[in-house]
């Protein structure tokens, strides 16, 4: 079987930026009208209000949040692309959830900033720090939480390189990106066997599903509490983006990579804080909630 055409992964907009339309969750397909994609939103809006309720009867506080796709805050920059951005999945999730306390809607902030600052990479899927800084401060609001005075001034450098949708194209366009040094106060002090056997081998960019660590901080300016983050790559494992800023921002944090959650692991650590955190184009598919965080961790392979 022939690999599928780069060009019908990825959509090369104005001045080189770069939007993800196919692939595995046929991101584009998300935003027709279709009642199927109707249907699934309105399962997903009842999910997240069971999450919210189950959170709610355990003594604790549950924060939800979808981090939208490109092509829901740039359409301006798709030069010519035929979709409605008014019918992103998040939009039209957040307009059911409006009246749900802790449904964080990141679509609205981050079309009103989108001329300030670039909020994702022009040549990558992911979200920059000042795109994910937006979300870290909404998301803090919904904690009833604090950031760190100087979380917004930590050091920055950039760095050039082949992102993710360059990757996919004949040129692999460069594109130089700039990271902020935010872990400072946070230490990592648990990793689960598979995120050390990976990171043994080298091999740490390979991890998703399953990564699982937990952080402590004991800088006088952190939250005092425990938050659980069950997020993907828009969060990461590592010190970097949303986990970076969490981590720097709560006295214990735990991350895992997944978009089902796994119960017995809340109920066991009970944190004051439950969060997930999820790309849009994971709205594709609706989870089951029966992960098992231990059995994904204890795999190395």
């Amino acid at each position: 079987m022939l690999p599928p055409d780069p060009l019908e992964t990825v959509h090369v907009g104005r001045d080189g930026w770069l939007f993800l339309v196919g692939g595995s969750n046929a991101v584009l397909s998300q935003y027709r009208r279709l009642s199927l994609h109707g249907l699934r939103l309105r399962a997903w809006a009842r999910l997240i209000a069971r999450r919210s309720a189950r959170a709610q009867a355990l003594g604790i506080r549950c924060v939800h949040t979808v981090v939208p796709e490109k092509l829901s805050v740039y359409d301006d920059r798709t030069d010519g692309l035929r979709y409605e951005p008014a019918r992103s999945p998040a939009r039209r999730l957040g307009r059911r959830l409006a009246g749900l306390s802790g449904y964080v809607d990141l679509v609205a902030p981050m079309r009103a900033a989108r001329a300030e600052a670039p909020l994702y990479r022009r040549t990558d899927s992911h979200w920059t720090y000042d795109g994910c800084y937006i979300a870290y401060r909404a998301l803090m609001r919904a904690c009833g939480a604090i950031p760190p005075p100087d979380i917004g001034d930590r050091p920055r450098f950039t760095h050039e390189g082949v992102w993710d949708l360059g990757e996919k194209l004949p040129d692999r366009p460069r594109e130089t990106v700039t990271h902020w040094l935010i872990d400072r106060d946070a230490e990592r002090v648990w990793a689960s066997p598979r995120v050390e056997a990976y990171e043994a081998a080298g091999r740490a960019g390979d991890l998703h599903t399953g990564a699982h660590v937990v952080y402590r901080n004991a800088s006088p300016h952190a939250d005092p509490r425990t938050l659980v983050l069950f997020g993907d790559s828009c969060a990461h494992y590592t010190r970097i983006l949303l986990t970076g800023f969490l981590a720097e921002s709560f006295a214990e944090m735990h991350f895992i990579w997944s978009s089902s959650i796994d119960w017995a692991y809340v109920e066991r650590v009970r944190p004051d804080i439950l969060m997930v955190e999820m790309a849009e184009r994971f709205l594709a598919r609706l989870p089951t909630d029966d992960f098992d965080v231990e059995a994904h961790g204890a795999e190395t392979r």
